[in-house]
């Protein structure tokens, strides 16, 4: 009888997965003991870390998962800490094996790696990239966010993941999650959260390539990347490290910043990256009052910059979405509630809908990725 219940709690345990890695507890080798006496099931469950903060979720799914196995009359989890190299083989498991590597420059990769550029700040790029990648999420899509805007990084606030810091397992990280989207930004490393950065161009290109690639991001159908304003040294090495990526241009409808807002787009055509269109943020709004259209930043800066752009690469640059002018967006982003969240039946919300349906009519291709056939 015994051995019976001590095979159904091997078998329960392969169900439950650790919630920050999402592989099955035995496969990262975080079960070290199984004991059954007297009715009483008593576990010694290994963390990565000292201190884990998924101990108590962890303790619940696993009292969850063997509370229904007959016989089982108590439960007792005892946790210890995982050795060094126990530690380095779970980076080994979740890396498949391979040493520190950007899984998303893999020719095998079928991440989308989209970049959102402006050419000034100030446009609502941060806001368009969280509101875009929680909408995306909504759909099923796993999602993840790299906030690349070194010196003026907001997507933490954003998103309502304030002062949270990603677990760490030696030389690799587990981005925070919020909303089903994976986050990184370089806020999350810095001993205060008003300490400036002050990084030269390379520190900055090896800041990216760290971040891209000491992360743990498991499987994403979709990365966007929150881009600093302008033309500067992380647009250029997005370019190197990802030569595969997209760019989304955002501006506002304002003429003079979509002026601004082409030349994102020119460096992006300069490195070879595809630009999938141009949002046009901030844009016109119904007055409350008498419901009149009101054009607060102007008109005509998005399609203005799409025709520059078209101009410019030599085939049709779209405008893939035109977001309305609303203070909720503006309210959720100081309060960390995305529109979808804050008022899931705005225009605003059908706009990032809108965006993500424009995505994901253009599928990537897999063209030249190995297929595994079964015959």
């Amino acid at each position: 009888m015994s051995a019976e219940i001590l095979e159904k709690i091997h078998q329960a345990l392969a169900t439950v997965s650790d919630p920050e890695l999402h592989k099955p507890l035995p496969e990262l080798g975080m079960v070290e003991s199984i004991e059954f006496n007297a009715g009483t099931a008593l576990l010694k469950i290994l963390l990565t870390i000292s201190g884990c903060p998924m101990k108590d979720r962890l303790k619940g799914d696993i009292s969850g998962a063997l509370s229904s196995i007959p016989g089982i009359e108590k439960i007792e989890i005892n946790f210890g800490v995982m050795s060094d190299e126990q530690r380095n083989n779970v980076k080994k498991i979740v890396r498949g094996g391979r040493e520190k590597f950007i899984p998303f420059a893999q020719p095998d990769s079928l991440t989308r790696v989209i970049g959102v550029a402006s050419g000034k700040g100030g446009v609502g790029k941060s806001s368009v990239t969280v509101n875009l990648a929680v909408a995306a999420a909504a759909r099923g899509l796993k999602v993840g966010i790299l906030d690349a805007d070194v010196y003026g990084h907001s997507i933490p606030r954003l998103m309502g993941i304030l002062g949270q810091r990603p677990t760490s397992i030696d030389q690799m990280f587990i981005p925070i999650e919020a909303y089903g989207v994976k986050v990184v930004s370089m806020e999350m490393f810095k001993p205060e959260r008003s300490d400036p950065v002050a990084y030269r161009g390379p520190l900055l290109h090896r800041v990216l390539e760290q971040l891209l690639s000491d992360a743990y991001w498991g499987d994403l159908d979709l990365l966007l990347l929150d881009l600093p304003p302008g033309t500067g040294d992380i647009a250029i090495s997005l370019g190197q490290l990802l030569p595969a990526s997209e760019i989304i241009v955002v501006t506002t409808p304002q003429v003079a910043a979509a002026e601004v807002a082409e030349r994102a787009g020119r460096i992006a055509h300069q490195l070879k990256q595809h630009i999938i269109g141009v949002v046009e943020n901030m844009s016109d709004t119904p007055c409350p009052g008498c419901g009149e259209t009101l054009s607060i930043f102007g008109s005509g800066g998005g399609m203005a910059a799409a025709q520059r752009l078209s101009a410019l690469v030599g085939v049709d640059i779209p405008v893939i979405s035109t977001i309305p002018f609303t203070p909720i967006l503006r309210e959720g982003g100081d309060s960390g509630r995305p529109i979808s969240i804050a008022d899931p039946a705005s225009p605003a919300n059908a706009a990032f809908e809108k965006l993500v349906d424009a995505l994901m009519m253009r599928p990537k291709s897999l063209v030249g990725v190995p297929l595994t056939l079964h015959t």
